[in-house]
């Protein structure tokens, strides 16, 4: 089975986030961090080479494969933020409803600019799908 390429690394957050080219991502980036920081209480630690995560949950899915992975993480894409949540929490849809300007997939939630989205509701819900995830 081959090994899982995200793995926790010793880079340095604070130069990864010195080197995201889009000036407006890098400070959305920084906000994230504190956002992240503030609601987990959890050190920024770098995932494979894009991935900011925070805690370590262990997997095992159903075909076999077992990992670990961030408890809570985001990685400043180029296309946009993307932040790792589900909608597997209470009051998931409302949140998603009112977030504002983004677009969801099953595990993760894209947003190109924080200012298209109501922060409150996004500290919101990357603090329930957190606490959901320590709940396992």
């Amino acid at each position: 089975m081959a090994e899982n390429k995200t793995v926790p690394t010793s880079a340095s957050v604070d130069e990864f986030i010195a080197n995201v080219e889009n000036k407006r991502r890098q400070a959305d980036t920084l906000k994230m961090l504190e956002l992240y920081k503030e609601i987990t209480g959890l050190p920024a630690v770098m995932w494979g080479p894009s991935i900011i995560g925070f805690g370590e949950t262990r997997y095992a899915t159903d075909a076999g494969r077992e990992g670990i992975m961030p408890t809570a993480g985001f990685s400043p894409r180029k296309a946009n933020m993307t932040l790792y949540v589900s909608d597997k929490f209470d009051g998931a849809t409302a949140l998603y409803e009112k977030l504002g300007k983004h677009k969801k997939s099953v595990a993760c939630l894209y947003i190109n600019k924080l200012d298209e989205v109501d922060l409150g509701c996004l500290r919101e819900i990357v603090a329930k799908d957190f606490a959901r995830c320590l709940d396992k």
